[in-house]
């Protein structure tokens, strides 16, 4: 199983820090956060996109997944006008674009707050007709669009296993994949490993992280309350193949040299002790 960094928890630092720890400290490849000062689809579309390439060149770190900032200000598809939906629509074909350009293999995308006075059809027919945009952008350029469910904190729209598998029912394309960052069906009570057991050959990508009951913090692997050595031996007996991001995100944007580096150590000694 890959490990990946996510690049969020750096955006206080230079990029190149990302690149430098992830080779320092034995990451397989980096997810890399779509957002100022680092990696904003349309500063990468007007040149910006040179300086990373030469950073994958020089760490010999691919940037396996890309994952534009969408959940909130100026951009999330699932709430306001359908010309602002249209708008989150157009940026999100353009980060599509500079996914492939990048040599990502997937794009992540995780639909937000609809709004409290949406109703459940009001918010499906939006991430419906949004989805299904996105997938045939998706298989344009090739690149797998990573659906991924978020905690109620986040969204009202996309939180359970059941509903990434309506999701998947209704928007028929093999360019369009699931995955489970650990946190949402954790402080849901909703079983993790359901997950795979719903998704099946749809369950693509991890976000490998810790956390606790009530908050939707994310913490250092093996830091929090979830069952980690105990779900890593679970992933290892069903021969789980998918890629797996720590995604530690603002929570340790202080120091997140240092954290980086405690989190990919934490998960593999787990994972040593899985048996992976």
């Amino acid at each position: 199983m890959k490990l990946g960094l996510f690049t969020s928890g750096y955006q206080r630092n230079p990029l190149e820090h990302c690149f430098e720890d992830a080779k320092r400290f034995g990451y397989d490849f980096i997810e890399l956060w779509g957002g100022r000062p680092h990696a904003y689809a349309y500063d990468l579309k007007a040149g910006e996109i040179k300086q990373i390439l030469s950073l994958i060149e020089k760490y010999e770190i691919p940037v396996l997944g890309y994952t534009p900032e969408h959940n909130a200000y100026p951009y999330n598809f699932m709430i306001g006008s359908e010309l602002q939906r249209q708008d989150a629509v157009n940026y999100l074909k353009c980060c599509l674009d500079m996914a492939k350009e990048l040599g990502s293999d997937y794009m992540l995308i995780s639909p937000s707050h609809a709004g409290y006075l949406t109703s459940h059809q009001e918010i499906w027919d939006r991430m419906l007709k949004t989805v299904r945009e996105l997938a045939e952008h998706a298989e344009k350029t090739g690149v797998k669009l990573v659906v991924e469910t978020l905690t109620p904190f986040e969204s009202n729209a996309f939180k359970s296993a059941n509903d990434a598998v309506e999701l998947f029912e209704k928007v028929n394309s093999p360019y369009v994949v699931g995955m489970c960052d650990l946190v949402p069906p954790f402080v849901q009570h909703e079983s993790i490993l359901a997950y795979f057991d719903k998704l099946k050959d749809k369950m693509y990508h991890l976000h490998l992280i810790d956390g606790d009951y009530g908050t939707d913090t994310h913490l250092v692997p093996g830091e929090g309350t979830i069952p980690l050595r105990e779900l890593l031996k679970e992933l290892k007996e069903m021969d789980y193949r998918g890629t797996a991001t720590l995604e530690l995100v603002t929570n340790y944007i202080n120091e997140p040299r240092l954290y980086s580096r405690r989190a990919v150590d934490n998960v593999r000694s787990m994972m040593k002790e899985a048996g992976f």
